[in-house]
């Protein structure tokens, strides 16, 4: 008999008060793409479309305590991995990540919001490298990440931060391409790179678009899609998520509307 179970995707990561980005924005899409979310919150964010005003950490054994509970009773088919702020966060989430079954892991470094606020302790970031990327089945990183990864500079082309990347230790890469005119992710798993291309919205609302696509990859990763196909399905989404952005919310970059919320409204 078919295993009917639902899919299960993990996001460990920080919580935006604005509801933008963050796990708020990686639970909604988990939901868009049919998996069941579950959260371990590695830190609370004081945020807005303007910015973030306070960070504050969660201890590191209530990270993995939420971990253990999910995974003890619901199970874990995919983990998304967010923002970590510092080094005690990233230790933790790297024993968490130990402790599971194996499932793959979509990691996204991230390191600036949207709003240019730092959220990523410059003192974790050999952390982030050395123990978190190796960790990775797929690392999402934007050009500017994957630049100040890297340590290569501005002009240098995606294909080859993607090369460069991927030396690091995870099992693919996609470079996204939301920082580009062209609006072109690239994907790279050792073998091959792919340019994943599409519609690009620049009139749309960006805020969350990184933590949406890293989600909906790892839903399709739980779904059962190669890393590449999965790739695919999150540049879409992602995209449509921007097309269709909430820009009458807040004075910064409005969120993105993973879940086509004005065509809910229309519907009533």
């Amino acid at each position: 008999m078919e295993n009917s179970r639902t899919p299960v995707a993990l996001t460990i990561a920080g919580s935006d008060s604005g509801g933008g980005a963050g796990i708020q924005a990686d639970l909604k899409a988990f939901a868009r793409c049919g998996v069941h979310g579950t959260s371990a919150i590695v830190a609370l964010t004081a945020q807005n479309t303007v910015g973030v005003t306070d960070i504050h950490p969660v201890p590191p054994p209530m990270i993995l305590d939420q971990v253990r509970a999910v995974a003890t009773d619901i199970g874990v088919d995919a983990v998304k991995v967010g923002m970590l702020s510092d080094e005690a966060t990233i230790g933790a989430v790297v024993d968490a990540i130990g402790a599971l079954d194996g499932p793959p892991v979509v990691v996204d470094p991230v390191m600036v919001a949207e709003s240019r606020a730092v959220l990523l302790d410059p003192s974790a970031k050999a952390a982030l490298i050395e123990r978190v990327l190796p960790l990775a089945t797929v690392v999402t990183p934007n050009l500017p990440e994957a630049r100040e990864l890297t340590e290569m500079n501005e002009g240098a082309d995606p294909a080859d931060l993607a090369r460069a990347v991927h030396a690091l230790g995870p099992r693919a890469v996609v470079v996204t391409g939301g920082h580009s005119a062209e609006g072109i992710d690239f994907f790279f798993d050792g073998e091959q790179v792919v340019e994943l291309g599409g519609p690009i919205h620049s009139a749309g609302a960006a805020h969350g678009s990184g933590c949406t696509h890293s989600s909906a990859l790892a839903a399709h990763l739980a779904l059962g899609l190669t890393s590449l196909d999965a790739a695919r399905e999150a540049r879409r989404i992602a995209a449509e998520a921007v097309a269709s952005g909430l820009r009458d919310l807040g004075a910064g970059p409005g969120p993105v509307d993973v879940l086509g919320l004005a065509e809910r409204r229309a519907g009533r």
